[in-house]
């Protein structure tokens, strides 16, 4: 298994594929373009991620030395440049990283990783994507000098991530490999693939992108990270779409219907839906009825509350942003199966904006709700606030955007107001960014 592993150390070029979904059909080796980042190297394994995230930063694994620990962290202040034309340029495959999930070969791993359903849960994925992530930016800005990292790195958003066709049962072994594929001032895009171990070799699960942020020692203000130099046409390409990512971001943030209002096309779709809802016996604007196989947005929330306790913190003494996401993922996957009536499957997660932090304490509640369908698709939004334990004030902290599929064709969803109406908008909006796979495969999706 060892040498499979090894075989592995490369990043295909099918990570840069701009198409959203599942991918159709089985990956062609022969034909793909392949971009090798290491001849060699070692997996490490996915316990060991937030140990070296601790050990790069110099905190504690004891919470009642947390606030020594970020003191300790302000000496660092010195290593930080003034600019980024201070710090030396990295290569991608500097920052390049395998962590091996070996729940074929170390069973005991499986509990915590598995489903009633004996399938892998993709919220502990969630978790380890957004580690591995971090554990990655700081192989990209390492400091040689330093014992510790002078950087605070946080997850800024999740752009993308898109499921392949490809098995996930819990009795295989999973890879997970990265790297930074873009550089801005102080933002960096990470790529990342997941791999599951099928015969001898590791075949595709996913591709992820994430958008890691650098914070000055004390997550205060922004920080310079090293520029990024591509040596090769594949990393050039990487790069490019890196850019494009970047202004097709600052685009979908600029069209948003907070700040703009729907377009014509968008418009005529919800007054459509309005005048469908309409009672014909009464021919009144304020009678609403249901059309067949339909029900309202309204009836299709699910709410949660979690307590924020210090196990769930990350190394800078916040809550661990995969633990966010994970337990958004799950009351996103119990809403869409309460909805649909049948288990649902995720295809694709975008758009996960992480806009404030979450302090230990907290109180997070977090709203789900089905806001777009189509045939056996749903979009299901989870927005998630805070309320401190001193006052009763919401703050909002992140918005996530699912897309899930079910066995079988599921009920129409309506707005009510005009309010809905715009979630519904956002939701086709964040469907139509994906590529819809033809065929629904349940032996190659993935569950909660």
């Amino acid at each position: 298994m060892r040498q499979a592993a090894l075989r592995l150390c490369t990043l295909s070029k099918g990570l840069l594929t701009p198409g959203r979904g599942l991918t159709q059909g089985s990956q062609n080796s022969e034909k793909q373009r392949v971009f090798h980042i290491r001849e060699a190297c070692s997996p490490i394994h996915v316990n060991h991620v937030r140990d070296k995230l601790r050990e790069i930063v110099g905190v504690s694994t004891d919470w009642r030395d947390h606030v020594k620990a970020m003191e300790e962290r302000k000496l660092l202040h010195s290593f930080l440049a003034k600019s980024q034309k201070g710090l030396p340029p990295r290569r991608m495959k500097d920052s390049y990283i395998e962590v091996l999930l070996p729940l074929g070969s170390q069973p005991e791993l499986r509990e915590k990783y598995l489903t009633v359903q004996n399938t892998i849960r993709f919220g502990r994925i969630l978790e380890d994507l957004d580690s591995l992530g971090v554990l990655i930016c700081y192989m990209h800005t390492k400091i040689h000098s330093a014992k510790m990292s002078p950087l605070s790195i946080v997850t800024a958003q999740v752009d993308k991530i898109d499921l392949c066709k490809t098995s996930l049962g819990p009795e295989h072994d999973i890879k997970f490999s990265g790297h930074v594929s873009w550089v801005g001032k102080t933002s960096m895009e990470v790529k990342m693939k997941m791999c599951q171990l099928h015969g001898d070799e590791f075949c595709p699960v996913l591709d992820a992108t994430f958008v890691m942020v650098a914070r000055d020692s004390e997550n205060k203000g922004p920080a310079f990270v090293n520029p990024l130099i591509p040596e090769s046409p594949e990393e050039e390409e990487l790069f490019r779409q890196g850019e494009l990512n970047k202004g097709r971001r600052v685009a979908f943030t600029s069209t948003s219907l907070l700040k703009m209002a729907p377009s014509a096309e968008e418009r005529t779709t919800i007054h459509e839906m309005f005048l469908n809802t309409l009672d014909p016996k009464t021919i009144s604007f304020r009678s609403r009825v249901l059309p067949p196989k339909a029900m309202w947005m309204e009836n299709s929330k699910l709410k949660s509350l979690e307590v924020c306790h210090p196990q769930e913190r990350n190394i800078f003494n916040r809550i661990f942003g995969g633990f966010l996401m994970r337990k958004a993922y799950e009351l996103g996957w119990a809403t869409a199966c309460n909805f649909g009536g049948s288990r649902p499957f995720v295809i694709a997660v975008d758009d996960i904006m992480f806009q404030k932090p979450v302090e230990v304490g907290s109180l997070l509640f977090l709203s789900s709700q089905v806001c777009f369908t189509q045939d056996n698709y749903m979009q299901v939004r989870v927005h998630s606030e805070v309320a401190s334990l001193q006052n009763r004030e919401h703050t909002t902290t992140n918005v996530f955007h699912f897309t899930f599929m079910s066995e079988k064709e599921v009920p129409l969803v309506f707005p009510r107001t005009y309010g809905e109406s715009m979630l519904y908008l956002d939701g086709q909006r964040h469907f139509n960014s994906m590529s819809v796979p033809v065929n629904l495969r349940k032996d190659y999706l993935v569950e909660p």
